[in-house]
C-alpha cells in the first residue's frame, strides 16, 4: 500500500536525521530525570502514605505526572518534527516530483502523517518502559497506565496533524515550527481561560476546545467518548485541510 510505503520512507528519513536523534536523546534524558525525581519524592512520602486509608499508589503519584510532563514536552518537540514535512519539499523543489507521481494527495498526507506519528509513538513507548520498571518493586495500575498511554497517543496525533497542516502553508520550516507551537500553546491555555470566563456557556465552550482538558480526563482513566471524538475530529480536520491545500497546489502546477 502506497500510504505505508510513504510512511516507512518518512520514518526512515527521520532516523537518518541528526535532529530526530537529538530530540529522541534529549526527551528521554529529561523524562528519565523527572521520573527519578518523582520516584524519590514518592519514597520520601511513604511514612505518611502508610498512615492513610486508600492512599494513592505509584501510578497516581509517579507515573501520571510523568505523562503530564511528557505531554508538555511533546508540544514543544512535535513542531520540530513536522516543520519540514511539506515546506522542505517545497523549498528543495522535490514537491513537484511528488505531485507528478501517480499517487493521490491523500496518500502523500497520510503517509507523512503516519511516518512522524510512528516516530512519536516510539518515543512514548520508550517513556512507558520507565513506569513498567516499577513492576520490580510492586504492582502498578495497568488500567490507568493504558489510559495514560492512549491519552498521550491521541494528543500526539492531534499535534502531528496540526503541524503537518502548518507545514503545507509555508516555504520556511522555521515559520511552520513557530506557527505550530503558537497554535498548540493557544489550544493548551484555552483550558485556563475557560476557568476565568464569567459566562458558563463560554467557559464550557473554551473548555471543550482546549486540547489539554480532554487529555487530563482520559489520563485519569475517565473514558468518555466525547474526548475520543474530539481528538479524532481534530486530527481528521487538519489532515483534510492539508489534503485540500496540496490539491490546490497541484492544480496551480
Amino acid at each position: 500500500m502506497m500510504i505505508l510505503t510513504l510512511a516507512a520512507r518518512e520514518l526512515r528519513s527521520l532516523f537518518l536525521s541528526p535532529l530526530a536523534w537529538s530530540i529522541l536523546a534529549v526527551v528521554q534524558f529529561i523524562i528519565a530525570w523527572l521520573f527519578l525525581s518523582q520516584l524519590n519524592d514518592f519514597i520520601v512520602l511513604q511514612p505518611q502514605l502508610k498512615m492513610m486509608a486508600n492512599a494513592p499508589g505509584a501510578t497516581e503519584l509517579v507515573i501520571a505526572p510523568i505523562y503530564g510532563s511528557a505531554a508538555f514536552i511533546m508540544m514543544m518537540v512535535t513542531p520540530l518534527l513536522t516543520m519540514r514535512l511539506i515546506s522542505e519539499e517545497r523549498q528543495s523543489g522535490s514537491i513537484a516530483l511528488l505531485m507528478s507521481a501517480p499517487i493521490s494527495m491523500t496518500e502523500i498526507i497520510l503517509g507523512k502523517f503516519l511516518g512522524v506519528f510512528s516516530f512519536l509513538l516510539l518515543m512514548i513507548a520508550m517513556v512507558t518502559l520507565m513506569p513498567l520498571s516499577l513492576f520490580i518493586a510492586g504492582p502498578i495500575d495497568l488500567g490507568l497506565l493504558a489510559a495514560l498511554f492512549l491519552a498521550l497517543s491521541l494528543l500526539l496525533a492531534a499535534f502531528t496533524a496540526l503541524g503537518l497542516y502548518m507545514s503545507t502553508l509555508t516555504l520556511q520550516p522555521t515559520v511552520a515550527a513557530i506557527s505550530t507551537f503558537g497554535a498548540l500553546l493557544f489550544l493548551w491555555i484555552l483550558d485556563w481561560a475557560g476557568d476565568k470566563v464569567g459566562s458558563e456557556s463560554a467557559s464550557s465552550l473554551l473548555s471543550y476546545l482546549s486540547i489539554l482538558r480532554h487529555f487530563e480526563a482520559l489520563g485519569k482513566g475517565l473514558f468518555n467518548s466525547a474526548d475520543l471524538v474530539y481528538y479524532l475530529l481534530f486530527a481528521s480536520l487538519f489532515l483534510i485541510l492539508s489534503i485540500r491545500r496540496l490539491d490546490a497546489d497541484r492544480l496551480q502546477h
